[in-house]
């Protein structure tokens, strides 16, 4: 067994330091044979925090205030998942949208737009009641100066990431880039994940879209983000493409 500290002794711990690289949870320390009380309960705290994100809901009024001052119309959709439970159970109803939710964005077709920007609850719709607004407002003002015709807005209750090629592809957009709450971990349970696709139509599988993870402020920060996105975006439209033929090397412009 590793020889960890024993914090009934008071002994300083050599590992301490690392804590400040890592979420991970490293140098708990022991008492006696088992980890400390303080440590355990922090990892049920974690553990319950990670389940409560699952089964959150979007905060709509919250978000459509904050969508408000972006000055775009805002659909609100579902797909075809009832509730959480659905949703959990029955992933492929997750991907399709509910018969009504069609119907309700026939009535918002228009013009081809360049980019739809959907909002989606996914496994934490904390993620998104926290993160999309401070997001969009670095994101949309650099999309709109660049010349890009963005179509509405959406919010859609228990989706899947692929839910976001049917309502692209019935919104008439040459890509769509879908904001998602992730899969919640026990160091971060409200993750936000921004998937695109050029070209979205049902049937796409994963090698089709890129995705930039962990946006938070203790991982991916808004700015860093938002550029890395802009860079994306622009590549994707100008190259007509996204997934495994599509590099991020938006590094390279600042070296």
């Amino acid at each position: 067994m590793t020889n960890l500290p024993d914090s009934s002794t008071g002994a300083p711990d050599p590992w301490a330091s690392l804590k400040a690289f890592t979420a991970a949870r490293i140098a708990l320390g022991r008492t006696g044979i088992s980890v400390p009380l303080r440590e355990s309960l922090a990892l049920k705290l974690a553990h319950a925090h990670a389940r409560d994100a699952v089964y959150s809901t979007l905060a709509t009024e919250q978000l459509l205030g904050d969508l408000a001052t972006l000055q775009l119309p805002v659909c609100q959709v579902r797909s075809r998942a009832q509730n959480r439970q659905e949703y959990l159970q029955r992933p492929d109803w997750g991907r399709q949208l509910a018969d009504e939710s069609k119907a309700l964005l026939a009535e918002h077709v228009g013009e081809e737009s360049d980019i739809i920007i959907i909002l989606a609850d996914g496994l934490s719709a904390t993620a998104i009641n926290e993160h999309a607004g401070p997001l969009l407002r670095l994101l949309l003002p650099q999309l709109q100066l660049a010349g890009f015709r963005l179509g509405p807005l959406v919010l859609a209750e228990q989706a899947r990431v692929a839910l976001g090629d049917e309502i692209g592809q019935l919104l008439r957009a040459r890509l769509v880039l879908l904001l998602i709450g992730e899969r919640p971990g026990l160091s971060s349970p409200n993750s936000l994940g921004a998937y695109f696709t050029y070209g979205p139509r049902p049937g796409l599988t994963d090698e089709a879209r890129n995705c930039v993870s962990n946006i938070r402020p203790e991982g991916l920060a808004y700015p860093a983000a938002a550029a890395k996105l802009f860079f994306l975006l622009q590549e994707a439209l100008r190259r007509q493409l996204s997934g495994v033929g599509l590099k991020d090397q938006s590094d390279l412009l600042s070296a």
